[in-house]
């Protein structure tokens, strides 16, 4: 099975029923999961009650984005504890965060951590990352396999390396919390769908996540598919999309 489940599509916080941030990437048996925001663990613990997953990787530390890591920590401490550790590719201060939200387990042993700036593959995937701008460290990552790659932003403004990200994917997950006319502010740290579809050229499909509470997401898609002649989806949470 080679497939992308989306776990959580809102930024800043989740809306009633929904999720933050949170994707689960399964090629041939291998499970990653692509951040784990507020709401997220719910979702993967639906497809794997105990948090059966072979990697996390998580793009910033926004809670967002990584504070369900901390539930998770908490899953396999203690339904899982004679599993080896889960290897957890990250920028530095996400771990810092974990440890904030709960020191014991201190999740440097329930993970096996890693600098996701300078891993090079995980499982079957080559890795590719690109510093993205935003509030924090971001890095946008591509993952590639035999027949299948996937790349996403975490959280992103306007930046000439979204192209360079997007090149060649199968799927382009992009940030798309705002919608209408481009805020006329420098430096940005997020984007509108119209920003995320520009960015999101060279890629086959196009998934819009990260949208603003309340955001009504088919504007967001119409406005992407003015500038994206790919297949756009807006991310939702359940939606499992083939690779």
């Amino acid at each position: 099975m080679r497939s992308l489940t989306v776990l959580g599509s809102c930024g800043a916080w989740p809306e009633p029923g929904r999720a933050c941030a949170g994707f689960l990437l399964e090629y041939d048996g291998f499970r990653v999961v692509l951040d784990l925001g507020y709401a997220a663990l719910p979702q993967l613990l639906s497809h794997h009650p105990t948090g059966d997953v072979d990697a996390v990787v998580v793009t910033h530390q926004h809670p967002d984005h990584c504070v369900d890591v901390s539930a998770l920590a908490r899953v396999r401490y203690y339904e899982a504890r004679e599993a080896p550790p889960i290897p957890l590719y990250c920028p530095p201060g996400v771990l810092d965060v974990l440890r904030a939200l709960e020191p014991n387990p201190d999740p440097a042993t329930v993970f096996d951590v890693h600098d996701l700036a300078t891993t090079t593959r995980i499982g079957p995937f080559t890795v590719e990352t690109v510093l993205l701008p935003h509030y924090v460290t971001n890095l946008g990552v591509r993952l590639t396999a035999p027949g299948t790659s996937v790349a996403y932003t975490g959280d992103s403004g306007p930046s000439p390396e979204l192209a360079k990200l997007a090149q060649g994917t199968d799927l382009f997950i992009s940030d798309a919390t705002l919608q209408g006319p481009s805020p006329q502010t420098t430096p940005r740290s997020v984007m509108t769908a119209t920003e995320a579809a520009r960015g999101a050229q060279g890629a086959s499909r196009l998934l819009l996540t990260h949208f603003w509470p309340g955001s009504d997401r088919q504007v967001s898609v119409a406005e992407a598919r003015q500038e994206f002649n790919g297949e756009v989806l807006a991310a939702e949470e359940g939606l499992t999309i083939s690779l």
